[in-house]
């Protein structure tokens, strides 16, 4: 078995069972010939051999550090226990050593009644000292039963402080999580506002013109079929990014694997979002786009120079939710009004330009304002490019994106 093998085993095998092995080397390490009666020597009582009574402060002092960390309060006790009679009986075995290591344990591990746990031992040590005073033989000074005591204190405040470390690590962690989840559920909404407003735009949009059109039947037809295709695009859209959702997404095992939306799916396979990746839609796609909007009854000149890198990051996405925003509002605030698209791809930005001249109806001068540019405005800032949208005084608007390509995805 390799070394990285061993460790992987090590670290499965249950926190009790790995520290019932540190207990298990003290334990051993006091019947060793070069240790015993080396340990810790509080007092002047001199040193003893082991005899048969001595199993019971070892196992005191050993075998509680396997609960050390389940258990921190109930390891303290007992080990101090042990070390107590240790002391008492002059056995001054390597065992004794454990202290320290029930400290910092407990300092580390114990969540309650931490300070009712430091007066205990602190009331405890009291007899201890005195009952050794009184064993011996009077040359240990007062002080240095009090120098022991704050040496015991330094394993108390170094698991107190790691402690404090892994609680400050674990709250850093959270405020993380935190700040990831918002930041998903901030882009997952902006995803279904430019989803969802521009198909129903262009889809109420379709239906009130088909109202004028009960006189002609074909282009009545023509119309709520435009209404039809637009609404299989917003459901296979919304089914894209619902499934970004689903934590079996791309496994095949999910809940929506087999769902009803596949006739919908298969109709639309190759809409706005493409086949590729289905979070991103490429902007050579934005021709579908502008297809979309014209079919609405919106005049759009579409102009598309340079050729698009071949890693663009979130740019190409970023592009494209400029223009769909962008012909959403020429949808809904100047129906009917001449509308230009440009992008630009150059070998290091998209730049992207769209104007409406507000020659159509419902012209509105609330442009720069509302969710869906604000939304833009932030995409953009992002990748550190520049965004605007402005109105101009014949009633129109543009709407300006400067995309530097290679962004973070």
């Amino acid at each position: 078995m390799t070394l990285r093998g061993a460790g992987q085993v090590w670290h499965r095998l249950d926190v009790t069972v790995r520290d019932l092995l540190l207990g298990v080397l003290f334990l051993v390490a006091s019947f060793l010939p070069g240790l015993r009666g080396h340990g810790t020597q509080l007092g002047d009582l001199p040193t003893r051999p082991l005899d048969a009574l001595a199993l019971v402060p070892l196992a005191l002092e050993c075998l509680p550090l396997a609960v050390r960390r389940r258990w921190p309060a109930v390891c303290l006790a007992l080990v101090t226990c042990g070390f107590a009679l240790d002391q008492v009986r002059g056995y001054h075995s390597a065992a004794s050593t454990a202290l320290p290591v029930a400290l910092i344990s407990a300092g580390s591990h114990l969540e309650h009644h931490r300070r009712t746990t430091v007066v205990l031992l602190s009331l405890a040590y009291l007899p201890l000292a005195v009952a050794l005073s009184l064993l011996g033989s009077g040359g240990e000074t007062p002080d240095g039963f009090v120098t022991f005591y704050l040496v015991l204190a330094l394993p108390w405040a170094a698991g107190a402080w790691l402690r404090s470390t892994r609680l400050a690590e674990a709250e850093r962690r959270e405020h993380v999580a935190t700040e990831t989840r918002t930041a998903e559920r901030a882009r997952i909404a902006r995803e279904l506002h430019d989803v969802v407003t521009h198909h129903v735009t262009a889809m109420v949009v379709q239906a009130e013109a088909a109202r004028y059109l009960t006189a002609a039947p074909e282009r009545l037809e023509q119309s709520l079929t435009s209404v039809s295709d637009t609404g299989r695009r917003a459901i296979t859209d919304l089914r894209h990014l619902l499934d970004l959702l689903n934590p079996d997404h791309g496994t095949g095992t999910g809940a929506g694997s087999g769902g009803g939306l596949g006739t919908v799916e298969a109709t639309d396979a190759q809409g706005a979002w493409g086949a590729e990746d289905a979070r991103t839609p490429a902007v050579g796609r934005l021709l579908t786009l502008v297809e979309q909007t014209r079919r609405a009854g919106q005049p759009v000149d579409f102009t598309e120079h340079g050729t698009p890198a071949l890693s663009t990051g979130s740019a190409d996405l970023v592009a494209y939710r400029v223009v769909q925003e962008a012909l959403t509002n020429a949808l809904k605030y100047a129906h009917g009004s001449r509308t230009s698209v440009q992008v630009r791809h150059g070998e290091r930005e998209i730049t992207v330009r769209v104007s409406t001249d507000g020659s159509g109806t419902r012209t509105t001068a609330a442009v720069g304002s509302g969710r869906g540019l604000a939304g833009l405005r932030e995409r953009v800032d992002v990748l550190g490019g520049d965004f605007s949208a402005d109105g101009s005084t014949d009633g129109g608007f543009t709407v300006r994106a400067r995309i530097p390509a290679g962004g973070r995805s």
